[in-house]
Formats: C-alpha cells, sequence, structure tokens
C-alpha cells in the first residue's frame, strides 16, 4: 500500500492542519473538554472538512476513503489534540454499522452520520471486563414484536454526547448488538471526563424497550462487526497518537532553543540534544507503525492483520511513553503546570496507551497469532 499523500490527501491534511491550529487552541481545547455537551460549532467544522463521512461507503452519502486517508487525517487530529469523538463515532461506530446486514439502519443512521447530525457511540465493556469483548451481564430477551434489554456498561467512549448508542448485550447464548436511541426510556448515562480532554460515560439499562430493527448484529455477525470496528479504532489511535508525538518534539524544541541557562540555549547542551535525538528517533518509529496499522487494515489474514495491528500499537505506546515523558522533564518544573500544554500531550498518550487494549493485552495477542 503506498502512503505517498495523494493531491486530495494533501489538501485535506493542509486543511485540518491550518484548522486545528486555529480552532483548537490551548484554551479552546481545554474549554470544551470541560463540558459534557458536545460544541455543535467546533463538530460543524470537522464535518465541513468531510471528517465524519470519510469511512462512510458513497451509496449511504459518505466518500467511502481509504485507511490511508484514515491515517492522514487522524494524524492532523492527533497534532492538535482534537477531543471531538472522531474516534468513537467517525470511525469505530462507522466500521460496524457499514458491516451490519440490517439494511434499514444503514440507511438511516450513516448519511446522518456523515452529514454530522447523528454521532454514535459503542458500549461494549462491562465492571469486571478490562479487555473482553464478550458481553457477560448485559442481556437482551425478546419481547413481543421487539426486545428488552438490561444491564451495565463503563467507560463507553463519547457515548454522553452520542445521539445513539451501539450496546453489546447476550441474545440466547450469544453475542448480540443493539441500536439504542440516546432518549430512550430506561436508558441513563453518566458522562465524565478523562483525563487526557476525552469524555466517555457508564452506560445503564433498565428494561430498555427496542424495535426489532434496533438489532444490528447476532452471533457471528456480530464479533465479526465489533473486531473490525476494535480493528479500525486501533489504526486510528496509532495514527492519532503519531500526530501527538510529532507536535510534542516540535513544542520541546522550541523550548530548548528559547530557554536560556548560563548564557546560552539549552538546546546548545550536548546531553540535552542526545535526549532530543532519542525523541526524534522514537518520534518516527511511532509514524512508521502508524503506517503499519492502516496497511493491516487491508489484510485478508485475520491472524496476520492482529499481529500486525497489536504490534503497532504497542510500539506507539512504548515510543509515546517515552516522548511525552521526556518532553515534561526538559520543560523542568514548567512541563508539570497548566501554563503550558507539554501536560496535555502527556496525558493524552498516557491514555493511548490503555485504550482499545493495553501493551500487555496486545503484547500476549502478538503471542498468541505468532505461535498459531
Amino acid at each position: 500500500m503506498d502512503f505517498t499523500y495523494n493531491e486530495e490527501q494533501r489538501m485535506l491534511a493542509d486543511s485540518l492542519r491550518k484548522l486545528v491550529s486555529d480552532a483548537w487552541t490551548l484554551e479552546a481545547r481545554r474549554a470544551r473538554s470541560e463540558r459534557a455537551e458536545l460544541d455543535r460549532g467546533a463538530w460543524g467544522m470537522l464535518v465541513d472538512l468531510g471528517v465524519a463521512g470519510l469511512l462512510v461507503p458513497q451509496e449511504q452519502g459518505g466518500f467511502g476513503e481509504s485507511p490511508a486517508t484514515l491515517l492522514a487525517t487522524q494524524f492532523e487530529l492527533g497534532r492538535g489534540l482534537v477531543g471531538e469523538p472522531v474516534i468513537p463515532s467517525s470511525v469505530m461506530a462507522t466500521v460496524l454499522l457499514s458491516d451490519s446486514s440490517n439494511h434499514q439502519i444503514r440507511d438511516n443512521c450513516l448519511p446522518a452520520m456523515a452529514e454530522g447530525s447523528m454521532i454514535c457511540a459503542m458500549a461494549w465493556l462491562e465492571d469486571d471486563q478490562r479487555n473482553a469483548t464478550e458481553p457477560a451481564d448485559t442481556s437482551a430477551e425478546v419481547s413481543g414484536s421487539g426486545f428488552v434489554v438490561s444491564g451495565a456498561k463503563k467507560l463507553a467512549w463519547g457515548a454522553g454526547q452520542a445521539d445513539r448508542i451501539i450496546v453489546s448485550a447476550v441474545l440466547g447464548a450469544e453475542p448480540a448488538l443493539f441500536l439504542v436511541p440516546s432518549d430512550a426510556a430506561g436508558l441513563a448515562v453518566r458522562d465524565y471526563p478523562t483525563m487526557d480532554g476525552y469524555r466517555c460515560a457508564s452506560v445503564t439499562l433498565d428494561a430498555v424497550q427496542l424495535p426489532a430493527q434496533a438489532l444490528v448484529a447476532s452471533g457471528a455477525n456480530a464479533r465479526r462487526a465489533l473486531a473490525a470496528a476494535m480493528d479500525y479504532g486501533v489504526a486510528a489511535i496509532c495514527a492519532h497518537a503519531a500526530g501527538a508525538i510529532e507536535r510534542l518534539v516540535e513544542i520541546t524544541i522550541e523550548y530548548l532553543k528559547t530557554r536560556r541557562q548560563f548564557g546560552r540555549p539549552l538546546a546548545e547542551f550536548q546531553v540535552l540534544q542526545h535526549r532530543l535525538a532519542d525523541m526524534l528517533i522514537k518520534q518516527e518509529v511511532a509514524i512508521s507503525m502508524a503506517y503499519v496499522a492502516a496497511r493491516a487494515l487491508s489484510e485478508t489474514d485475520l491472524a496476520e492483520r492482529r499481529r500486525l495491528l497489536s504490534a503497532a500499537k504497542v510500539a506507539v505506546a512504548d515510543a509515546g511513553r517515552y516522548v511525552g515523558q521526556s518532553a515534561v522533564q526538559l520543560h523542568g518544573g514548567m512541563g508539570m503546570t497548566r501554563e503550558l500544554e507539554v501536560g496535555d500531550y502527556f496525558k493524552r498518550l498516557t491514555f493511548a496507551g490503555y485504550l482499545l487494549g493495553d501493551t500487555d493485552f496486545h503484547l500476549s495477542r502478538m503471542e498468541a497469532e505468532t505461535v498459531g
């Protein structure tokens, strides 16, 4: 796969970089992250550039773009620490719904998601789960011509800002996915901020009544759709983190060129130059592995696809941790304060290491797929 930007991808990346630089300043970004409700103005700016519809198939009003365009987009959003629900809705939920055999849901939701008027989130983790994807205690039962769903989910990324939530539940003895309106009777969503500027929610379903058309997928189809959404989510996180790493390295270099000690800039001290060199090496590793993750999405061999995605996630998490910690250290005491945005990047990169599987999980999966 060729990851050299074509003209359209270059124009999109340039437009996103300018938009993010102008509209996602330190103050604006922090103000948005502290509010539970979505800033529709900021979301609209992303939608106007086509971000919400990149992965929506053309027949549903989107652009049907490739993983290479996903990488270019998330890289720029990562540089600006954009915290709007692009990954949970425009990437993961979009991929999941696109894979559904429920044509009514696809035809109703995907065009609205592409135009930015609908946001979808996913809720699959339960109280005693960490990296699991199979539902355990959330159950669905057939009731008349529809279903009744009860249970609780945690860490639902962007659920407090969503118009629809895709919820996993046990239907019979198999997993199933249901599309639940955010205003459904019996549904409670408790939104809260995370340390890195994102927002998550706890979701409780108390005998929520759903029509038959709310069933997105069940059994093997549900597992496949959820796995595809996770894979795209991992690739998006890798690109997002790589962009954040690049920008944090730039910020650190600018600071060391400006800050003076003993009558000369800190950048002239050899020991700090060595640390910067190591940071740049980690940056290049992260960018390269983000390419690997995007390429993996086109891999037809499921085991190889998982191995490549896990390898990328582990490498990017390691690079993010090193660059984040080094940037804070090189800024000295100032790196620990809210006056600078260094801490914001450090938190985002730290959090990215745990999203959709931490390092231990992905190392274990790499080992299993390699041995298999």
